[in-house]
């Protein structure tokens, strides 16, 4: 490797980047990708488990071995047609300028130590520490290596990310009659658009004097009208609230993707339409990805699953006890502790229900942003006849310490999605929890 062409890069793996996505290594087009031998050693304690960072784990040994040969400790073996080569590299030791700054017992200046010495050794080609640590890429650059974030599942710009939603000036009322009119549709052809609408895009039809909210269907041949509707004793409040119903009410959507900051209704107007819909499907599924303050799991907590995961699904209950307020004058709706008892509504943390059959479910997961691109992906793949998934959360508050608004699951799914007539996306802008907390949020 030492001697080898200049326009080929080394780009050294954290950890992290393996956990993150272990086809990782296949994507850094013919350049070379050296494992350090202290990931082997990270990845060893990840291996059991049923979280999605314990598959990556297993899955990156697998597929290593299936490349291994006596080479992948020295020159490298070729990762396949077109891409470079991977191997693994022993410690090296501690170089003067690491070891000045850097405790050698820590695994992360192990691996920093290894990438800074592998370029010294190679003055003609760039070497490339990949950590998806921004205090590690610091640290590299403070001994001037350098160090890049892994971004080949990043959402470029979060700026044009697609919200779902439209205003469109018409300059006739009469096209807005039309709407209201008996069958309450509009051919496209007849919109003045800029740009084409997306299959199931909603959309403000605003004339000079009046309005209509209606949707694009699946075709894109044209739009029709949607009205305001109770849905479980709630009633949507603004325009993005009612289209949010109506694509999570619409039986030929089977995934929906809500996003707002705090307080804009996300999780409530989801929980409000599976409660609605019971009947149609088997189970409603409501869960949340656990993100720990530190680096240790749940299981280190006290009492059973129970216990351990309630301060994570507190909000979900939360939720459920302002449905039940709002619905009470109906005496056919069942508290939802009896469907709790029934196990028609489960309320748990994501991992709890992985590996569950997912047919014909009304499956719910909030707080979605703190999933990688991979969770997302082996949750709709699960989808299985009569599922709906809807994912809920806000791109701009995300809590798992290596995504970040680019490389979350949930904005990947939305950049992905968009344009597909099973999908539909909502953003929600107004908060209506209460005027404090709506100015709490924009400000705080």
């Amino acid at each position: 490797m030492e001697n080898g062409s200049q326009e080929k890069k080394i780009f050294v793996l954290d950890t992290n980047v393996i956990l993150h996505d272990s086809e990782s290594f296949r994507h850094f087009a013919d350049n070379d990708v050296i494992i350090p031998i202290t990931v082997l050693e990270e990845l060893d304690n990840f291996k059991r488990g049923n979280e999605i960072i314990n598959y990556h784990a297993r899955q990156f040994v697998r597929s290593l071995d299936e490349l291994c040969g006596d080479a992948i400790f020295n020159s490298g073996i070729t990762i396949g047609p077109g891409l470079g080569k991977i191997s693994i590299r022993l410690e090296e030791e501690m170089a003067p300028e690491i070891k000045a700054s850097f405790s050698p017992l820590k695994k992360d200046h192990r691996i920093l130590n290894l990438a800074y010495v592998l370029s010294l050794k190679n003055k003609n080609r760039k070497v490339i520490l990949v950590t998806k640590d921004v205090n590690l890429r610091m640290k590299a650059k403070a001994v001037g290596l350098q160090a890049e974030d892994y971004t080949s599942d990043h959402v470029k710009d979060v700026k044009t990310l697609y919200t779902g939603t439209r205003t469109v000036a018409v300059d006739a009322d009469e096209l807005v009659d039309r709407l209201y009119a008996e069958g309450g549709s509009l051919p496209l052809a007849e919109l003045p658009l800029e740009k084409a609408l997306q299959p199931n895009e909603y959309v403000i039809i605003r004339s000079a004097s009046k309005s209509a909210l209606a949707v694009c269907d699946s075709n894109r041949e044209a739009i029709k009208r949607i009205e305001k509707r109770e849905v479980s004793g709630i009633m949507p409040h603004n325009a993005e609230q009612i289209f949010a119903l109506d694509a999570l009410l619409n039986p030929d959507i089977p995934l929906v993707t809500i996003t707002g900051k705090a307080g804009t209704g996300k999780t409530l107007l989801a929980l409000a339409a599976g409660l609605a819909q019971r009947s149609l499907y088997r189970q409603i599924y409501l869960a949340r990805p656990i993100v720990p303050l530190s680096n240790k799991d749940i299981g280190y907590l006290p009492g059973d699953i129970s216990s351990k995961i309630s301060p994570y699904t507190q909000p979900l209950f939360d939720n459920l006890g302002v449905i039940q307020a709002h619905s009470r004058e109906d005496k056919n709706a069942p508290h939802y502790r009896d469907l709790l008892e029934d196990e028609k509504l489960v309320i748990t943390a994501l991992s709890y229900i992985r590996g569950r059959s997912l047919v014909k479910i009304f499956f719910i997961v909030d707080e979605a942003q703190n999933l990688t691109p991979h969770e997302v992906k082996t949750i709709v793949t699960r989808a299985g006849e009569g599922t709906k998934i809807v994912f809920t959360g806000d791109i701009f508050q995300i809590d798992h310490p290596y995504l970040d608004i680019h490389s979350n699951g949930l904005s990947h799914i939305i950049a992905k999605m968009q344009g597909e007539k099973l999908y539909a996306h909502i953003n929600l802008e107004k908060g209506e929890r209460s005027v404090l907390a709506d100015l709490a949020s924009n400000l705080l």
